[in-house]
């Protein structure tokens, strides 16, 4: 289904062509000016140099080609403007064909394509924090939205599994339990089924060992750990697999509580075994060189305007880093899925790593040449004060009690306002809580850092998820006392607030293909709360089930029930639902 826009700018360039113009100069916009119109063309300004006549003569001439039918204004202003206001049958029209299309009659341009999105970034064996927030919910958003817009999606959480970390903690369990049966070499059996240490105890390790990596002794076995580790010995292998089951399923469940869910659940040892290959390819080849005993990928650009550095293939110890684990997954990713497009959602202060290793697998040929790679840097959550969100004892906020916190406070107020009866309280305060967190980030532009504020994002009005799910909750109400509405038609605006809701409802595809092509979630928010504003505007101006014009108040109702399908797709393209109370 064609957008609005571009049907409007299809029959002013014919007009333009009917009044002997080049069709070029019929590009309608919407307009700048509201208050005077809807949508404007300015094609007679630029054409009138061409054609060296007064652009208000050209103006008058496609006006007149025009079909009076499509508009309740249409109009030739000095100096040559040409200013629109659409009839209410063009948007009924529009909006019924809207309603019956399937998913709204957008266009899927992501229709026989793949999409890898690599988002999350969680590590095993240590807890998620507010610093996960971020890139959980932008990932888990912008995934879903690729979907929606017709792509084959993969989330794939790209764990941390194959590091120091690994060792340290293994270095560690051997300094408290030397008698376990991983530390003898001389072992042959079969190694306990139950890991040696409980999720708790884990992430207390972890923390203990990283604190000793300025004791050069125990460092060095952490090292050595890693080492053989990563070389196969069979019993910090079973310990690695008794973290990596530890770790996994305790990160499910916090990702379950945020509603973000992987389609894989891979991490940079499963790139391990694609390295040593790739890496003497690129040796071969001579895309790696060497550099002070390291090899590098020189993939600086004729035309940069900031230096570039090589990217490290592997260092003059002979290890591998991060590129090296993000190259290699890009490797296994194309023999895998072959992807058309792979996202990245990290730290926006990754991004000359990311520009490095996606240059490096271009001039490598990892990627084919068409393989669309993007990096999303996000910026920082703060504090309300506006500075580092930190635990009032100076640490790092879990972020399953950032949840629990925003919880409480949504449960209080939904107690305390009596929302909803006993039984439906938890239920509907963790709805609103979801959406109080989620909005609140998503709102931002990703980029861009901004303050947790748990009392402006909880709120009830202004630009707030809990104020678009009353919204929605709202109209539920009006549709469950009017009956069944499902099979109501659109019909024509009745009044100036019905068809200020119907020009915002046509907007959907186009902030859906802007929010897409810009991968910026905060697009969707922007849209549903004008849309939300629009709903709310007409709810109060119209007394839609007062209404005694039984057909003028389907038609209400009709216009309602869209809204809501079109307010409930886009929130739960952003991860969260509304109650069916609030």
């Amino acid at each position: 289904m064609k957008k609005i826009l571009d049907i409007i700018t299809e029959k002013m360039q014919q007009a333009f062509v009917d009044a002997g113009y080049d069709a070029s100069f019929g590009r309608v916009t919407v307009s700048n000016r509201p208050d005077l119109c809807e949508y404007q063309c300015n094609g007679a300004l630029s054409a009138a140099k061409q054609y060296k006549c007064a652009p208000i003569q050209i103006a008058n001439a496609v006006v007149s080609k025009l079909d009076a039918k499509d508009y309740d204004m249409v109009e030739a202003v000095m100096p040559g403007f040409i200013n629109l206001k659409l009839s209410g049958a063009f948007l009924q029209n529009y909006l019924e064909q809207m309603r019956t299309e399937p998913d709204f009659g957008i266009e899927k341009p992501g229709a026989g394509k793949t999409i890898v999105v690599d988002y999350g970034g969680a590590n095993v064996a240590k807890p998620l924090h507010i610093g996960h927030l971020r890139p959980a919910i932008i990932g888990e958003a912008l995934k879903r939205m690729h979907k929606f817009m017709g792509y084959n999606t993969i989330g794939d959480v790209h764990l941390g599994d194959w590091g120091l970390q690994i060792g340290l903690i293994i270095a560690e369990l051997q300094e408290r339990q030397p008698e376990l049966p991983y530390f003898d070499s001389d072992f042959t059996g079969e190694y306990p089924a139950e890991p040696p240490f409980t999720i708790a105890e884990l992430e207390e390790i972890y923390p203990t060992a990283s604190g000793k990596k300025s004791d050069p002794a125990f460092s060095h076995k952490a090292h050595q750990a890693t080492l053989e580790l990563q070389q196969g010995r069979r019993g910090y292998r079973a310990i690695w697999q008794h973290i990596m089951k530890v770790s996994v399923a305790d990160l499910k469940k916090n990702y379950d509580n945020l509603n973000v869910y992987f389609e894989k659940w891979l991490g940079e040892s499963d790139a391990d075994p694609y390295i040593p290959a790739m890496v003497n390819d690129l040796k071969q080849r001579g895309i790696a060189v060497q550099s002070e005993g390291a090899w590098v990928v020189p993939v600086a650009e004729e035309g940069d305007k900031k230096e570039v550095p090589p990217m490290i293939l592997v260092k003059s110890d002979g290890s591998a880093i991060y590129a090296t684990t993000d190259l290699a997954t890009m490797v296994q990713r194309m023999q895998d899925w072959s992807p058309d497009k792979m996202l990245y959602v990290t730290d926006k202060r990754q991004n000359l790593h990311f520009e490095q290793v996606f240059r490096a697998a271009r001039k490598s040929g990892i990627v084919k040449a068409e393989t669309e790679l993007e990096h999303v840097g996000f910026g920082t959550m703060n504090g309300k004060d506006g500075k580092p969100f930190k635990t009032r004892d100076g640490g790092v906020l879990r972020l399953e009690t950032l949840i629990s916190d925003m919880t409480d406070f949504v449960r209080a107020k939904v107690v305390e306002n009596q929302i909803v009866s006993g039984s439906e309280v938890e239920d509907t305060t963790r709805k609103i809580a979801m959406a109080a967190l989620k909005y609140g980030d998503l709102s931002n532009q990703p980029t861009k850092d901004y303050n947790f504020d748990m009392e402006r994002f909880a709120a009830f009005e202004g630009n707030t998820g809990p104020y678009i799910l009353y919204t929605i909750v709202r109209i539920k109400s009006i549709l469950a006392r009017y009956g069944d509405w499902k099979h109501l038609p659109i019909q024509e605006p009745a009044n100036a607030f019905a068809k200020d809701l119907m020009l915002s409802i046509t907007k959907f595809g186009p902030a859906m293909e802007s929010a897409l092509n810009s991968s910026a979630p905060n697009l969707v928010c922007a849209y549903i709360y004008e849309l939300a504003g629009a709903a709310n505007k007409f709810y109060h101006e119209t007394p839609i089930l007062k209404e005694e014009n039984e057909e003028l108040k389907a038609g209400y109702i009709a216009l309602m029930g869209l809204t809501k399908e079109i307010l409930e797709v886009c929130i739960a393209l952003l991860g969260f639902e509304a109650p069916d109370k609030m």
